[in-house]
């Protein structure tokens, strides 16, 4: 009886254990009260890490809010490669239906944005739109291969550098792994990608690349009552609640420093800065521009991530701060230096992290405002102590007060800080009275009356 006894508590304690993990291992999406909602992300640009934060928290407030469903409401003419997979993972990895709506009509998935739309579990487009032309661009000059290809290499790769068809083939491998996934024409999605093919939604539809048309988000939820998805069952949108995700304060930021006609005017006002600080050093304002615009430029080129970018900028905020305190720039340092900390802080920090590690627009503001009031008082020392009166040399005897061992007639003597000196004045002094320093030309001091 006594192991019997042991036997089930051991069962006991292990079932508890084991729905311990499982409770830890499983993320299990809340269900919220009242009538089912959808969480709708509309996204109008390029794809870039601002799109992938954006998108990204989007499925993970869908996930952990209790939606039904999210849309991404999508109009791109592409981006870069890895926003667009850090895209996808969010896509195949959540734990609630979504759909992908290629609107409004007259707007495109192009590029990148075919990959999105076709990772997503229900994919749309409206009247109007297309979606195709996925072949990979490669960013920067030429390589040698593709400025001088060899006769092999044009037979066996039609001309394409070796490094290009290493994208096109890993691109290619990626698109038929996500078409597969959602049971959609691999032929076609293989296609647009070697081949740039582009179709427009009604052929999309017909080819089996897209589910349906929709008319407009009214249209969309009408036609997604009731759908089957696969892992997920019937959708019910019936009576569903439409509760907009929009961007962020800092991502508006961000989106429009990563505009690429920004970023090539950053990049104009920065190189311009510079060479005009190079050829005239001292001018301190544009160097000041030149740099921060530099930093902002290169993040907009993406040739710094957001973090780097963040912490440049923040470094060289600290440098400019300490530079004002030797160089005399009436604030124009310290103006620098509080911008290009508060630009910094909002590529570093994510104010709106759901883990609960984030620091606050206020923190920002202070922490920005304490050092540039710090940097003040000091700046405000050092100019002092540059104002003090010389209390050393041969220059502290300006203003000195003495007496004159002599009477002054044009020439004659002075003691001044115990120390006789041949003066001349240009007016007449009598023996033993006060006189000032006025002047001081090797050993004779110019001298006045007290």
């Amino acid at each position: 009886m006594k192991i019997g006894k042991v036997l089930l508590s051991a069962l006991a304690v292990s079932a508890v254990l084991a729905g311990g993990v499982m409770s830890e291992g499983v993320a299990v999406p809340k269900k919220a009260d009242g009538p089912a909602r959808i969480l709708v992300a509309a996204y109008n640009g390029v794809i870039n890490p601002v799109s992938a934060e954006y998108l990204s928290d989007a499925i993970e407030k869908g996930v952990s809010g209790g939606y039904q469903a999210v849309i991404i409401r999508l109009d791109t003419p592409g981006g870069l490669d890895l926003s667009m997979r850090d895209i996808i993972k969010a896509e195949l990895g959540s734990t609630v239906p979504i759909i992908v709506y290629v609107s409004p009509q007259g707007g495109r998935a192009a590029s990148a944005g075919v990959f999105i739309t076709m990772a997503a579990d229900v994919a749309v487009m409206a009247p109007g739109t297309n979606i195709g032309a996925a072949h990979p661009v490669m960013l920067g000059g030429p390589s040698s291969a593709e400025k001088f290809p060899s006769k092999k290499d044009d037979k066996e790769s039609g001309g394409k550098s070796p490094m290009e068809e290493k994208v096109l083939n890993d691109a290619s491998a990626y698109i038929q792994a996500i078409t597969q996934k959602r049971s959609r024409n691999v032929e076609w999605a293989v296609k647009a990608v070697r081949e740039s093919n582009s179709i427009s939604a009604e052929e999309a539809v017909k080819l089996g690349v897209v589910d349906f048309v929709a008319d407009d988000m009214a249209d969309l939820v009408k036609k997604l009552n009731g759908r089957e998805i696969r892992g997920f069952g019937a959708l019910n949108t019936e009576k569903s609640v439409l509760e907009d995700y929009v961007l962020s304060r800092r991502q508006k930021i961000l989106a429009t420093i990563s505009d690429p006609n920004v970023a090539m005017i950053l990049m104009s006002l920065g190189a311009a800065g510079l060479f005009i600080e190079l050829y005239s050093p001292g001018l301190i304002f544009p160097g000041v521009v030149g740099a921060i615009s530099l930093v902002l430029a290169f993040y907009s080129f993406q040739t710094l991530s957001a973090n780097y970018a963040g912490i440049g900028l923040i470094l060289l905020g600290f440098m400019l701060f300490l530079v004002e305190i030797k160089v005399v720039s009436y604030g124009l340092l310290t103006a620098g230096g509080i911008i290009s900390l508060i630009l910094g802080m909002l590529m570093l920090f994510n104010t709106e992290s759901s883990f609960g590690l984030s620091v606050s627009y206020s923190v920002m503001f202070w922490t920005s405002a304490g050092l540039a009031c710090v940097t003040g008082i000091m700046v405000y020392i050092v100019a002092k102590a540059f104002g003090r009166k010389v209390v050393t040399g041969r220059e502290s005897l300006i203003g000195a007060h003495g007496i004159a061992k002599t009477a002054i007639t044009g020439k004659g003597t002075v003691l001044v800080d115990g120390e006789l000196w041949d003066a001349v004045s240009d007016e007449e002094i009598a023996s033993g009275a006060k006189i000032i320093v006025q002047k001081i030309d090797r050993f004779t001091l110019k001298v006045r009356k007290a």
